[in-house]
């Protein structure tokens, strides 16, 4: 897969006349929020504006994001009925989403299917998971499997069935294994870039016109915890 960056260090994984998919960075936020800062929509509307001399408002929509601390595959719509169509197959779950995520305590099994019912914290904007179902929570289910032992971590790589807030790093520390960085989820210590090492590492769905199976694949962020898996 060839990647291309641009003047904001931005990394395109594809690109065509009606999606674009980019390998987000920590701190990045997709779309704008109270903090003001730039999100990454507007970081891609410029990149698609520049290359093709477009005038006027470039057209750009967002179809699912992923947290500010989190990196990889973010997706972006370059027409409306290229939106319409990814919202729906991100809707019915016609789409597979698999993470990467690095952990210091080794969870109990290699590999297992973990279900909770998370109720989200509006106040710390926080999930909590629960083992039976409570009042306003969602069911949440994910599989996981280990993939490396590193010196000191655990790489594990996780598919999802449900996309809930916060889903798989309130579902990893259930089960005592939190997020390397994740203050928020229970690790013990923050990571220099203030990020967390959950990284949305491959993303396989049906082209929203062409209908062409497409899978997309990020590499990992250059660190020395990431580089030796």
């Amino acid at each position: 897969m060839k990647i291309i960056s641009d003047k904001n260090n931005l990394q395109v994984l594809h690109e065509d006349n009606h999606i674009i998919v980019i390998n987000k960075r920590v701190g990045d936020i997709v779309q704008g929020d109270k903090t003001g800062d730039k999100p990454l929509s507007e970081v891609v509307k410029e990149y698609i504006k520049d290359k093709y001399n477009k005038p006027g408002e470039v057209y750009l929509g967002v179809v699912h994001r992923l947290d500010r601390p989190t990196t990889g595959i973010v997706l972006f719509a370059r027409t409306s009925k290229a939106l319409t169509r990814m919202n729906a197959l991100f809707s019915n779950r016609e789409t597979q989403k698999t993470y990467w995520a690095i952990v210091k305590n080794k969870p109990v099994n290699w590999e297992d299917k973990l279900v909770h019912y998370l109720k989200r914290n509006e106040k710390n904007n926080t999930s909590k998971a629960h083992l039976k179902e409570v009042p306003d929570s969602k069911i949440a289910s994910l599989d996981y499997k280990l993939i490396a032992s590193l010196q000191n971590y655990y790489a594990l790589e996780i598919n999802l069935h449900t996309g809930r807030h916060h889903q798989i790093r309130a579902q990893l520390a259930a089960i005592g294994s939190p997020i390397k960085g994740d203050l928020k989820y229970g690790f013990d210590r923050s990571n220099l870039d203030g990020g967390i090492h959950l990284h949305a590492r491959k993303l396989n769905f049906l082209h929203p016109v062409s209908q062409e199976n497409i899978e997309i694949i990020a590499p990992t962020p250059n660190d020395p915890v990431w580089n030796a898996i």
